[in-house]
């Protein structure tokens, strides 16, 4: 395209400013989708990215590295609280896209509400530290010396992501968030047709002043070369089309060089409707609306759009008919700004062309135009005109049918916009077939209320499948939606998708970090992790016949300022008597026979005879370690892990030992939590039970600070 003067450059945010070609001419001219007026150029010519990159690889990662992984997630809240504020401003530009209201808030509140949600997850998720384990310690050597863990550390380099042009906001920060928090600067790349508005919310973010330095660069125009500068250190995240992510998967730094690189691409997504989902149920009426909502939101524009709509041979016409009554009813197609207009105009003339395309090559190879038209379609503009217009990226929403459910067409070509195919299957091994010709997708729905169609569709698909969406009457009204990823939940899909993930809430937060086996003694473990490893030293208070300190303080009595990893208590022994189990047994109405009935206690394989209630050691282990009186110790809120490993009959001594395993201050309040490793003996030394208690604890001990110590 030519470029357009008057048209202001989209600058690019690189190394902390923003920045501009010192020669303003050139570049590619963006027009509103709507009018076809200019509205800005992008040119990037001249730009430095190996200098970008290491920008990120030393400012950023130096900066980022300076908060902890709890430190990242408020900020995120604290972003995300902006931005919230600053939306409406965004939408308006959005409109330029040919997004509606609605599209619009699923782009920028959908990507401000990824802030929100990654914010929450990695304070209740993660450790308030920069090291992340990963499963249990593995015992190497017999007398425990030598021993094994897996760790999480943040990637050394940067996270370069180019973006589609569809979602300018929410495609990039569902990117963002899980790479700030993992503390790996981003590098942002839109796609050039809507790069305008990931700039707008860039410009944004960069105003609060709530980001470290390097947290996030922003690629306004071409950035060819952004390969040839990655290495190893660095993670290459891409959305678009399959035949780019083919070309960016051939690069040598990504075959030889190591670049981590994952993609989310086109796919051809299905929807099955079951064979119980006829004319006039529930279900029926939810399939027809979902199909609908994805023909037209974003105008189809959006990689988990149906594209192929499975159902019944005898429900083909059925369907047709009701997709197109709706589209009909509810559909008015114009300028997002105009006044009852529900379906806006495609990113740009170029894309209209190429989903024009599409269509006309899926027509060549066989398929039928059942609703729609290919001609210009009437639309509304803001003066609350209906007429053709010449200028706008309009399209009516178009049905096809196939003759050949097996046509490779329908199920290889995308036609990137309103457009989905409805072909016909004549039993559920028939729709996992079809569905499976996709070639690997991002997302399917499958509509049934009848269980064993939903068992056998689903586990059928799920393996050709990023995500199954199984609707029906009972999620018909709370479902977010076929199209609908969310952070919770992994974002991608097998084959044609891409092959990678996304989101998946912590689990996306891991993908821009190093999976590491360390080895070595429980102390050295304890010393990189933070955390206590059994085996490692402590200062045990307590019973001096269990190797107390003398003068050692119990660690229930400290708070968050003076507490350490390693500090214990060990109790003195406490014997189990028969009258305390059966009155345990009456009280509860806990009256198993291994608690009552010492012939059938012996008779059981894993019994001595009549033993203590595991729930009843549980508590008295509580009696042996708590402190009564006030002090830092706010609360008790939680056991986990807890296993019952060896019977204790009447006549055995059970004591606790009780050590501080993590230690979670919380940023943002007056306490912390802490995990405390506690392991129930038998006067043998045998281990009857262990588990982990959580309290929540004072950072410093000021309500009680003299309270009985």
């Amino acid at each position: 395209m030519t470029t357009t003067p008057m048209a202001p450059l989209v600058p690019s945010f690189v190394q902390n400013s923003w920045w501009t070609p010192s020669d303003p001419d050139g570049g590619t001219s963006v027009l509103d989708a709507n009018t076809g007026e200019p509205l800005a150029t992008v040119n990037s010519d001249g730009l430095d990215l190996a200098a970008v990159v290491e920008y990120g690889r030393t400012v950023g990662q130096r900066e980022l590295g300076k908060l902890s992984l709890h430190e990242r997630a408020l900020k995120l809240k604290e972003l995300a609280t902006f931005l919230n504020e600053r939306r409406e401003e965004l939408y308006e530009i959005s409109y330029r896209t040919g997004a509606t209201k609605i599209d619009s808030m699923v782009d920028i509140d959908g990507g401000i509400g990824v802030l929100f949600t990654f914010s929450s997850k990695g304070r209740r998720e993660l450790p308030n530290s920069n090291v992340i384990l990963d499963g249990p310690m593995e015992v190497l050597s017999r007398d425990g010396s030598f021993a094994g863990e897996h760790i999480y550390t943040r990637i050394p380099g940067v996270a370069a992501q180019i973006n589609a042009f569809n979602f300018p906001v929410w495609g990039m920060l569902e990117k963002f968030a899980p790479a700030f928090i993992a503390g790996v600067p981003t590098i942002a790349k839109p796609a050039t047709p809507t790069g305008y508005v990931a700039e707008a919310m860039v410009r944004l973010m960069v105003e609060s002043g709530i980001l470290p330095a390097g947290s996030i660069q922003l690629i306004s125009g071409s950035a060819r070369t952004l390969l040839d500068v990655l290495d190893y250190r660095d993670m290459l995240s891409f959305t678009g089309s399959a035949s780019t992510a083919s070309a960016l998967k051939a690069h040598k730094n990504v075959i030889d060089g190591g670049v981590r690189f994952t993609a989310e691409t086109d796919s051809l997504n299905a929807a099955i409707l079951g064979p119980d989902a006829v004319v006039g149920t529930p279900e029926f009426d939810a399939f027809v609306k979902a199909v609908t909502t994805e023909m037209t939101s974003k105008a189809g524009q959006k990689c988990t759009a149906i594209r192929r709509n499975i159902v019944p041979a005898a429900l083909v016409d059925d369907v047709v008919k009701a997709v197109g009554g709706r589209l009909d009813a509810r559909v008015v197609i114009g300028d997002p700004r105009a006044e009852g207009v529900t379906m806006g105009a495609l990113a740009s003339l170029e894309q209209l062309r190429d989903v024009r395309g599409a269509v006309e090559d899926m027509i060549a190879a066989g398929g039928e135009i059942a609703y729609g038209t290919l001609d210009a379609p009437v639309v509304r503009t803001t003066g609350g005109e209906e007429k053709t217009v010449d200028a706008g990226a309009f399209m009516s929403p178009l049905i096809l049918t196939w003759d050949d459910v097996e046509n490779q067409a329908v199920h290889s070509r995308e036609a990137f916009g309103p457009v989905s195919s409805v072909i016909g299957y004549t039993d559920l091994d028939d729709a996992i077939r079809l569905a499976a010709m996709g070639s690997g997708s991002l997302v399917a729905t499958v509509c049934t209320n009848d269980a064993d169609t939903a068992r056998v569709l689903t586990t059928g698909i799920a393996s050709h499948h990023g995500r199954v969406h199984m609707l029906n009457r009972e999620t018909a009204r709370s479902s977010t939606g076929h199209g609908s990823p969310v952070p919770h939940l992994v974002h991608g899909g097998p084959g044609r998708a891409g092959g990678g993930e996304e989101l998946g809430g912590i689990r996306s937060v891991k993908h821009h970090m190093q999976r590491t086996a360390i080895q070595g003694s429980p102390n050295m473990l304890t010393a990189v992790t933070g955390v206590w490893h059994t085996g490692a030293d402590r200062v045990i208070a307590g019973d001096p016949e269990f190797g107390a300190v003398a003068g050692a303080i119990h660690p229930f009595r400290k708070s968050l300022a003076e507490l350490e990893i390693g500090d214990a208590f060990a109790s003195p022994l406490r014997k189990v008597s028969l009258e305390e189990i059966t009155a345990f047994a009456n009280e509860t109405g806990d009256t198993f026979y291994a608690h009552t009935d010492r012939a059938a206690a012996e008779a059981n394989p894993f019994f001595p005879g009549i033993v203590a209630h595991g729930y009843l050691l549980v508590s008295w282990a509580a009696g042996l370690f708590v402190q009564p009186a006030p002090g830092p110790v706010l609360a008790n809120y939680g056991l986990e892990n807890l296993r019952f490993i060896t019977p204790v009959p009447d006549g055995d001594s059970i004591r606790v030992t009780l050590t501080a395993k993590k230690i979670t201050p919380r940023v943002t309040d007056e306490y912390g939590e802490v995990a405390w490793d506690a392991v129930i003996n038998n006067q043998d030394g045998e281990i009857v039970a262990t588990y982990d208690v959580l309290t929540l604890v004072e950072k410093e001990d000021t309500t009680y600070a003299n309270w009985g110590k």
